[in-house]
């Protein structure tokens, strides 16, 4: 189900509920060669948008159930969720987005595949935290990076 109703807040008060989309993905830490980079994605659809791997919530889909499975059908990659990175928040056609994100390793006994959503995804790189920040397209993508690496937005490479 691509909307849900979910609360604007969590301090359960009189908040109205809201409508909202919602979806999960993931900052990919490498193994291997690319131990300490992490993965971005170049879409297809959105032409020139490098983004952190993530998609919508399937009907019935736990948020980290789908986090996993939209990393893996971008990214080629099987993941364990290491921790809860946070969250980013923003419009699409006036319809508010909440995209939950987690800190996920790549698994070291599976092999990297190809991504599997190939209408959406044009490609996948891996990039260190750091340089992420000058290629993401996102505000709320670059600023979840620098939060979960304690990386300064302003550095230089």
């Amino acid at each position: 189900m691509v909307v849900r109703r979910i609360r604007p807040n969590h301090n359960n008060d009189l908040l109205p509920d809201v409508e909202a989309i919602v979806a999960a993905g993931g900052i990919v830490i490498g193994k291997g060669a690319n131990r300490s980079d992490i993965a971005i994605v170049r879409r297809r659809r959105y032409p020139g948008e490098v983004a952190l791997p993530k998609g919508k919530l399937r009907f019935g889909e736990q948020v980290a159930e789908a986090a996993r499975r939209e990393v893996r059908e971008e990214t080629g990659s099987e993941v364990t969720i290491r921790e809860f990175a946070g969250t980013t928040r923003y419009f699409v056609d006036g319809m508010p987005k909440i995209v939950f994100y987690y800190v996920m390793d790549e698994d070291e006994g599976a092999s990297r595949g190809a991504p599997t959503d190939t209408k959406e995804i044009e490609s996948v790189e891996w990039t260190s935290p750091e340089r992420s920040l000058t290629v993401l397209t996102h505000r709320e993508d670059r600023d979840l990076v620098a939060a979960v690496f304690g990386v300064k937005k302003g550095a230089r490479l």
